[in-house]
């Protein structure tokens, strides 16, 4: 399977795959050739992977990944996410998913309370004209 991962500046990772294993709303799960099609919600976490090459047990790889949409179709398998990091350790992209794209979730759980503050202030003020 080709997997090609993109965030909103530029491709990402672009590589051969024998299996993906991601993090969907429903919780965790696996692709492989010939899986069906398939579309799912990404949220934030890690994004596992294993190279196609000859060695049958190569490595799995790592990419952390902020909330996203996988879509598998055919051989590819694209993600597109607002936020990813790649090429770094293990330890590292577990911190990253943690800290950074919580702190976004956070931020955003924030300005929506806000927003919903503000409507319903401006809802009171119109009935009460």
């Amino acid at each position: 399977m080709k997997l090609s991962i993109y965030i909103p500046t530029r491709i990402l990772l672009e590589t051969e795959t024998a299996s993906i294993t991601a993090t969907g709303l429903n919780g965790s799960f696996g692709l492989r050739p010939h899986h069906i099609d398939f579309v799912s919600a990404l949220v934030p976490g890690l994004l596992a992977y294993r190279p196609a090459d000859e060695h049958a047990d190569s490595e799995e790889k790592f990419v952390a990944v902020d909330r996203g949409i996988l879509v598998k179709q055919g051989d590819e398998v694209r993600v597109s996410v607002r936020n990813a990091v790649a090429d770094a350790p293990l330890e590292e992209l577990s911190e990253v998913v943690e800290h950074r794209f919580a702190d976004l979730g956070e931020y955003e759980r924030k300005v929506q309370t806000a927003v919903a503050r503000l409507e319903a202030d401006f809802l009171r003020r119109f009935i009460e004209l």
